[in-house]
C-alpha cells in the first residue's frame, strides 16, 4: 500500500473533493468549498514530498514531470475510489492537486438535472457543451449525462479525455474509453480517428484548442452527438469563446456551422449548500431558431432575451437558478451573490423576493477556516534550528553543518535535531536563547504525536546529526 493512501481514505471518509499537498506544509483537504489542513499529519519537505508523490506516479507522467515540471494522470484504489492527479513545481518544491472521483457514477436522478439537459441526450446528433470554471463539477454532470444514455439507449459511445475520469461499465450501450497521451496522441487525432470507429455519441474531455473545437464542430455536423466542456461562466460566453478561437476571416462560416451544430450549453458553478456539502446551480441554454439567428448573424448579446423568454423550453439564466436555491433554503443569500455573475440583476431579484443578505456577516461565517491553516505554517519559520522534520523511510537527506562557529558551545551540552532539509536561513537568533528554543521544540513536537494514523505515519522518525 502506498504511503499516501491513508490519506485518500480519511478524503473519502471526510467527504472533501480535493486533496491539496505542498513542500513544508501539512496536507489540506477542500470540503465543502473550504480548505482546512489535515491536522494528525506532520509537514513534508521537499524530498519527502517528491518521494510520496514518486510512489504513485506512473513512469511517463514521472519523465514529463521532469521535464515539464507539471504532468496529469488518474490514480485508483480499488473499492474506494478514482483520484485525478495533477503534480507541479512551485517556488517550494513538488506539490500536487488530486480530485476525488467517485467509483460510482452518480445518476442524473441523485444530481437533480433538469429535464431540459436530459432531452439533450435523447439527441441524434450536435453539439452539446458543458461549461464552468475550473472545479465547478463538469465532469460529474458529463458522467452523469453519459450514464443516462447508457441505460436508455443502445449506441456506441467513445469517450476521449486526459485523464480518464469516470469508469462506465457496459450496460445497454457499447463504451470504448480512451486516455490521451496513453491510448492516442491529442485530441485531435483521436477525434479523427472516432470517425472511421463508427460512433453514435462522442464525448471530447476539454476542447483545448482551435483544431479540436472545429473537428468536434465537423462531427457533430457529419451527423454524431458530441458532449465537450469549456472553462467559461455563461453560456452566451460560450458561444463567444468558440467562434473567438477562430481567425477573424473565418469567424462568418464557423458562426454558421455552430448556429447550426450547437444544440445546448449547460453552464454551471458549485456553491456551499446548507448546513455543508455543495450544489450546483445551472444555466441552460437551448439553441432555437431565435438563438440560432443570434449566433449566425453575430448578435451573441441577444442570447440572453432569447432564454428570458425561453422558459417553456427549459431554459434558465443562471441567476434564475441562484435564486431558486436560495428560495429553497438549500443555499445561502449571500453566497450566491458572490457566486452570480450579473450582481445588480440577482440583487434586484431579491428584492422583489423580500431576501435580504449581508455580505460582512457571510465573511465572519468563513472566517474560521482561515485560522486553521496557520498552525501549518508555523513550524516553518523556527525549522531550521528547531526539531527535525519528520523523515520518510529510505529517503536520504543531506544535512549541513551548523554555519557559523558562535553556536556551537551549546551542542556540546545537548545535541540539537535540525531539520534535514532548511529552507530558509535561521534568522540568527541570539545564542542565549538557542538551547532553550531548541530543548523545547522537540517537546512540543512529541506531545502532538499524530492519532489514529498508526500504520503510514508511524513510520516518521525523528532524524538526528549523523
Amino acid at each position: 500500500m502506498a504511503w499516501i493512501d491513508e490519506l485518500f481514505k480519511k478524503m473519502v471518509e471526510g467527504g472533501a473533493s480535493d486533496l491539496h499537498m505542498t513542500s513544508g506544509m501539512r496536507p489540506c483537504f477542500r470540503s465543502s468549498g473550504d480548505i482546512t489542513p489535515v491536522t494528525d499529519c506532520p509537514e513534508l519537505s521537499a524530498e519527502q514530498l517528491q518521494q510520496v508523490l514518486y510512489e504513485i506516479t506512473p513512469e511517463r507522467n514521472r519523465l514529463e514531470f521532469e521535464e515539464c515540471n507539471d504532468t496529469d494522470f488518474a490514480y485508483e484504489i480499488v473499492g474506494l475510489a478514482r483520484f485525478r492527479a495533477n503534480l507541479f513545481r512551485d517556488r517550494n518544491g513538488p506539490g500536487a492537486v488530486f480530485r476525488q472521483i467517485p467509483s460510482e457514477v452518480l445518476s442524473a436522478e441523485k444530481l437533480n438535472l433538469p429535464k431540459a439537459v436530459l432531452d439533450l441526450c435523447m439527441l441524434s446528433k450536435g453539439l452539446v457543451v458543458v461549461t464552468g470554471p475550473t472545479g465547478s463539477g463538469k465532469s460529474t454532470t458529463l458522467a452523469a449525462m453519459i450514464d443516462h444514455i447508457n441505460r436508455t439507449r443502445s449506441d456506441h459511445i467513445i469517450t476521449i479525455e486526459d485523464p480518464i475520469e469516470f469508469v462506465h461499465q457496459q450496460k445497454r450501450c457499447l463504451i470504448n474509453q480512451r486516455e490521451v497521451h496513453r491510448h492516442t496522441s491529442s485530441f485531435k487525432r483521436a477525434l479523427r480517428a472516432a470517425l472511421r470507429e463508427d460512433p453514435d455519441i462522442v464525448l471530447v474531455g476539454e476542447m483545448r484548442d482551435l483544431e479540436t473545437i472545429e473537428i468536434a464542430i465537423e462531427t457533430a455536423e457529419t451527423g454524431h452527438l458530441v458532449f465537450g466542456t469549456l472553462h467559461t461562466n455563461t453560456a452566451p460566453s460560450t458561444v463567444d469563446r468558440i467562434i473567438d478561437q477562430f481567425p477573424a476571416d473565418r469567424q462568418n462560416q464557423i458562426r454558421t456551422m455552430l448556429s447550426s451544430s450547437l444544440k445546448g450549453v449547460v453552464a454551471q458553478t458549485l456553491c456551499k449548500k446548507k448546513p455543508k456539502g455543495r450544489v450546483a446551480a445551472l444555466e441552460v441554454l437551448i439553441v432555437n431558431t431565435a438563438v440560432a439567428a443570434n449566433i449566425r448573424e453575430g448578435k451573441t448579446h441577444g442570447i440572453v432575451s432569447a432564454m428570458q423568454i425561453g422558459g417553456k423550453l427549459g431554459m434558465r439564466l443562471l441567476n434564475d437558478s441562484l435564486l431558486e436555491l436560495v428560495k429553497g433554503g438549500q443555499v445561502d443569500a449571500a453566497e450566491a451573490y458572490i457566486k452570480a455573475v450579473n450582481k445588480d440583476d440577482l440583487a434586484s431579484k431579491y428584492q422583489a423576493n423580500g431576501i435580504s443578505f449581508d455580505l460582512s456577516a457571510h465573511a465572519e461565517a468563513s472566517e474560521p477556516a482561515a485560522p486553521k491553516a496557520a498552525p501549518a505554517a508555523k513550524p516553518a519559520a523556527p525549522a531550521p534550528n528547531a526539531a527535525a522534520a519528520p523523515a520518510m523511510p529510505g529517503l536520504q537527506v543531506v544535512q549541513r553543518s551548523a554555519p557559523t562557529p558562535a553556536a556551537q558551545p551549546a551542542a556540546p551540552s545537548a545535541p540539537t535535531p535540525r531539520s534535514p532539509l532548511p529552507q530558509t536561513p535561521a534568522p540568527a537568533p541570539a545564542p542565549e536563547k538557542a538551547p532553550e528554543a531548541a530543548a523545547a521544540k522537540p517537546a512540543e513536537k512529541g506531545s502532538a504525536a499524530p492519532k489514529g494514523w498508526s500504520d503510514p505515519f508511524e513510520q516518521f522518525k525523528r532524524q538526528r546529526p549523523s
